[in-house]
């Protein structure tokens, strides 16, 4: 009976549904009504991210053209608990009394445990497999049956299960290790190398995923070697790297590998030219410029290493580099076997540069080749290739899902005519990168500057030649819209109906009827901001209302951005982001000390078009940057309750620069948001005190916590009072203007305190302006570093499900 009632218990902690699908799926009578929202799981975690949901689903669907959720599908998707998934122990130390346990099944209607079998393992597949096998199976016999089910435990997600320490992992491998067909252990930097090492029990293993773990040549070969039904392999290559140290075992297995992706952080080739038959080629070029000695790094590979990567099968090739001229100088002798002999069934060529990345002879003759053998789906090239060239008028495309002309100096005529084929048919494009394209949406004329207005008749273009679109990214360009009915950028963008992400700069989405009706009471907003990050700033403002949730802002009249977000009731992504702005922590610099001016005509963008923001149900991940015209922050309050699924929020230089203001409305909205998982916060001058750490501990699902602030100050006892109440925490990252003395003091008090309880704890505190930054930057997990730490727009920054 207490093994029932414990499961029972379990699914309650869990679940609290808000979810209308799971009411349509087992019926009203046999789900508890639960009124209090779900703290949020890992999504990563349940069948969402394996395709369980049909909202999910529909979205791996990238060539089909449907729509992204089916007719009769009626709700959200399941969400675990705020621990990731369920958790059947919790229910023998709840302290509840039998009689309470048969009120609770009276109330449910029906004992959990009497589902058949098959409903049973439907309610599964939404928990972590390490809670399955290492809790859930404890409960009874017939769930540690169901449990082990080989459709639970053949696909194995460690990534981001941070409660999974060395101990966990090693017995879920001894369990169910040779059952397990797909492990991703993505990010387990905390897992030592001797943890690593179990994945040899996973005899049968097709695809491995070790980006981001401790990994040598000598433990790869071992590894490898034991792996011989291995086809899709993600791993790091680390200084010392040695080809050398594999074995003829472990080179045969690569030999059959189909998919590889690698992680460079030295000048090296890796695994690739033992991979003779690839498919698929990932390559993150992550090498610094110089080593921690302070010696300069050679970009050239060691001596017997050149033209030696086989490329004949070769179908995707990806490359991303990070800023720095070394790894510019070893993506070239990748390329350079490319140029002997482009691969005929290459489909899918993308090269993301940041900067300028000059164009070799070897890469002139690839480009040359590639326009005349081969036909690509997707493409995304360094700016200076695309510049003044006529590329695009040679390389041919069939069906693409994927384009990306990133910093690229396209002029609208060239989308419509090289992009969009004179109107032709692009429907099966799923995703489309013009961030920093400032000409891409206006007319050809050599005398344009880039704040004058778009032409809407090339927005029109776009939209009717792709309009399955589900990524679009506008971002870092000044797309002023001209005056005239259903013209505006927003009012033509509405028609894509199926966008799932979205990323506008915030002088795109104003009004220039409502912009020059309004100037005269704005001018000293603007005035204000003009300052920068000079003086701080004294200037009266409303006083933000209490009753801020009843008072909810009104919507404006006629706004053209509360019309865009109507018509996207999908979005699950939104980044807002002010065209001149730029991060204070930049990858590879010392913090930036001073930004530019925003746009002028994002003065006008306010609290009440932030509000709008309120009306995106399925809201996961928002960014907001640079709105100069937030005054008390109390659209922020209308997200928090209203966008209940919202799990990673970014703010950045909200309001004036010389004074917080919307400090308290931030504290109304954090109370709320009982899903968040990721919070980064980048402001001058912030007071991270106690009263706001006490309202992020309502964020119980906070996993992740970074805070940017130039002449910032932190209260050190109240961040310990916070990590104390927040287990869920592992990451916290703040770059303050406290002193070097104070910084280490803090940072050693959180180590000691909560290292040994949180395998996975990253902390960093450190002075923003300290000429160390960069040696500190340097030993963050990569993880942390691009996915929350630096700033960057991430809508349709990769093609979509580039890596399983």
């Amino acid at each position: 009976m207490w093994e029932q009632a414990g499961f029972e218990m379990a699914i309650a902690q869990a679940w609290k549904p808000q979810d209308q699908d799971l009411q349509a799926a087992f019926g009203p009578s046999l789900l508890p009504d639960w009124n209090a929202p779900a703290p949020g799981g890992h999504a990563h975690h349940g069948a969402a991210a394996r395709g369980a949901s049909p909202k999910m689903a529909a979205q791996t669907e990238l060539r089909s053209g449907r729509e992204p959720y089916e007719a009769g599908y009626g709700g959200k998707s399941l969400s675990a608990g705020s621990d990731g998934g369920l958790c059947p122990t919790m229910a023998a130390s709840s302290g509840e009394d039998v009689t309470s346990v048969e009120n609770r099944e009276e109330n449910i209607g029906m004992n959990l445990m009497e589902f058949s079998d098959e409903i049973l393992l439907h309610i599964l597949r939404y928990t972590p497999v390490s809670d399955l096998v290492l809790n859930v199976r404890r409960v009874c016999r017939k769930l540690s049956a169901l449990s082990l089910d080989k459709s639970l435990t053949h696909t194995v997600i460690l990534h981001k299960d941070y409660q999974v320490d060395k101990d966990k992992a090693k017995q879920l491998m001894k369990e169910i290790g040779k059952g397990i067909q797909e492990l991703d252990m993505t990010g387990c930097y905390w897992l030592p190398g001797l943890t690593i090492d179990q994945v040899t029990r996973c005899k049968n293993l097709v695809k491995l995923n070790l980006s981001g773990c401790h990994l040598t040549s000598l433990r790869l070969s071992k590894m490898l070697s034991a792996l011989q039904q291995l086809r899709s392999l993600a791993i790091d290559v680390n200084p010392g790297f040695d080809a050398s140290h594999l074995s003829s075992e472990c080179k045969a297995t690569l030999s059959r590998v189909l998919e590889l992706k690698q992680t460079l952080y030295t000048p090296s080739y890796g695994v690739v030219p033992c991979c003779t038959s690839l498919e698929k080629l990932l390559l993150y070029f992550e090498i610094l410029d110089r080593s921690r000695e302070g010696l300069i790094i050679s970009g050239q590979l060691m001596v017997g290493e050149s033209n030696v990567p086989h490329y004949q099968n070769l179908r995707v090739f990806y490359a991303r580099l990070a800023p720095g001229p070394v790894n510019q100088e070893v993506v070239r002798l990748y390329l350079a076997v490319l140029s002997d002999r482009t691969p005929e069934k290459l489909h899918a060529f993308l090269i993301s540069a940041p900067g300028g990345f000059a164009q070799s002879c070897a890469v002139k003759n690839l480009l040359d080749s590639m326009a005349r053998n081969v036909t690509l789906d997707a493409l995304q090239l360094p700016r200076s290739w695309m510049n003044g060239s006529s590329l695009l008028q040679h390389l041919r495309f069939s069906q693409p899902f994927y384009f990306s002309f990133s910093r690229c100096s396209l002029s609208g005529g060239q989308l419509v005519q090289r992009v969009l084929n004179s109107g032709k048919d692009l429907r099966s494009l799923v995703s489309l990168n013009l961030s920093g394209c400032v000409h891409c949406l206006s007319p050809d004329s050599l005398l344009r500057k880039v704040e004058d207005d778009i032409d809407s008749g090339i927005v029109e273009a776009l939209v009717d030649a792709c309009c399955n679109l589900r990524h679009l990214n506008l971002s870092a360009a000044h797309h002023h819209s001209p005056e005239g009915l259903g013209k505006h950028l927003c009012q033509v963008l509405a028609r894509l109906k199926g966008l799932l992400s979205l990323a506008l700069p915030v002088c795109a989405v104003a009004d220039r009827a409502a912009a020059i009706a309004d100037r005269s009471s704005v001018q000293p907003v603007a005035h204000a901001v003009s300052q920068g990050f000079g003086k701080r700033v004294r200037i009266g403002v409303q006083t933000y209302p209490r009753n801020c949730l009843e008072q909810s802002n009104p919507r404006p009249q006629s706004s053209v951005f509360w019309t865009l977000l109507e018509n996207l009731p999908f979005l699950e992504k939104l980044e807002l982001i002010g065209s001149s702005f730029s991060s204070a922590m930049p990858r590879n610099e010392p913090a930036i000390r001073n930004s530019l001016p925003p746009c002028s005509r994002a003065q006008h963008i306010g609290d009440a078009e932030v509000a709008a923001i309120g009306q995106l149900a399925y809201l996961q991940s928002l960014t907001l940057a640079q709105l100069p015209n937030i005054l008390t922050g109390s659209g922020l309050v209308d997200i928090g309750a209203q966008c209940q699924r919202l799990r990673a929020l970014s703010l950045a230089n909200l309001g004036l620069m010389g004074k917080v203001m919307y400090v308290t409305a931030l504290m109304d909205m954090l109370k709320h948001c009982r899903c968040l998982q990721d919070l980064r916060l980048e402001q001058p001058y912030f007071h991270a005190n106690a009263q706001f750490f006490h309202a992020l501990s309502c964020c119980s699902s906070l996993q992740r916590l970074c805070i940017i602030s130039r002449s910032g100050m932190l209260q050190s006892d109240a961040v310990m009072s916070f990590m104390a109440a927040c287990p869920e925490v592992i990451m916290c990252h703040m770059f303050m203007g406290e002193s070097l003395t104070v910084c280490k003091s803090l940072q050693q008090s959180l180590i000691r305190s909560f290292q040994a309880d949180r395998p996975a704890l990253n902390v960093v505190v450190f002075p923003l302006l300290h000429e160390d930054l960069t040696e500190v930057i340097r030993d963050v997990p990569m993880m942390h570093l691009d996915e929350i730490t630096l700033f960057k727009s991430r809508v349709a920054e990769e093609p979509p499900n580039l890596w399983w």
